[in-house]
């Protein structure tokens, strides 16, 4: 089967670069490659924010792999599925006929499917005397496989900005805290200290906080409260190690004056 022509779309719809780039890629898809279309749609799926896809584009797709007979996308079969828009719909748990065009644009403008239009912008498939199909009109799925790699590159990537982003926050959560209830411990046991200042840098830190940070607001903020933690608690510890020295002091002190007035006084004598 026969697909390699540069196809441009049926109608009104326009070609766009993108679209000939990404068939370009296609046609570079590894010869003999054979992949599993269920693990490829996962990591496509990890991958749909870094590609640009919505998870009704997604959902689309998922609806397109089902129509390839195959469990694994290869060239042997053919990459090429040509379901109607009411299949299509009915295995898209029945979107509208506009949702439906609106997203599989979105597919082919990201590059994860290539539309293969026939003359009159039928889908359909022509097959030979043994029952292989020859030529079919419909939708590519060969960039899926032409991309794996870069797809599994982009989900690994982010995967690792998901579990940054994770361990910032909770970070994060853990300065907060810490600085509160030592801020509240200092004020409740008079501790000494510029406590309404320390208090008013805190809040202008979290007033810079959004509702929901990406991970170099995150950053940001954790390397901003970290300072602040570390005088909260500096202070405190000065004044807990002041509190301990006090006490020797005194026994010190008393000692000294009870050997000035009493000079043959052996202190350690049991």
């Amino acid at each position: 089967m026969e697909n390699a022509m540069t196809t441009t779309p049926f109608g009104r719809r326009p070609m766009s670069l993108a679209m000939l780039a990404s068939q370009s890629v296609a046609r570079q898809a590894p010869k003999g490659a054979r992949l599993n279309k269920w693990k490829l749609f996962h990591t496509v799926r990890e991958a749909r924010e870094a590609l640009g896809a919505s998870d009704r584009g997604l959902a689309i797709l998922n609806a397109l792999l089902t129509f390839y007979p195959e469990t694994e996308l290869s060239e042997e079969t053919g990459f090429v599925v040509w379901p109607s828009n009411e299949q299509l719909i009915a295995r898209a748990n029945g979107i509208s006929p506009a949702t439906l065009r609106r997203h599989l644009a979105v597919l082919v403008e990201c590059g994860l499917i290539i539309r293969r239009d026939s003359p009159n912008g039928k889908r359909f498939a022509r097959k030979g005397r043994g029952g292989q199909v020859e030529q079919a009109y419909g939708f590519d799925l060969s960039p899926l496989v032409a991309r794996a790699a870069e797809f599994e590159t982009m989900a690994a990537r982010i995967a690792e900005e998901r579990l940054a982003l994770k361990c910032a926050r909770e970070r994060l959560t853990l300065l907060r805290r810490d600085i509160v209830k030592m801020i509240e411990a200092g004020l409740d046991e008079g501790v000494p200290g510029d406590w309404a200042a320390m208090s008013q840098v805190y809040r202008e830190i979290i007033d810079r906080l959004p509702r929901s940070p990406d991970l170099a607001t995150a950053e940001d903020i954790c390397d901003a409260l970290s300072l602040l933690h570390e005088e909260v608690r500096d202070v405190l510890e000065f004044h807990v190690n002041s509190q301990k020295r006090t006490p020797m002091s005194l026994m010190l002190s008393a000692t000294n004056r009870i050997q000035i007035q009493n000079p043959n006084l052996n202190l350690n004598t049991a």
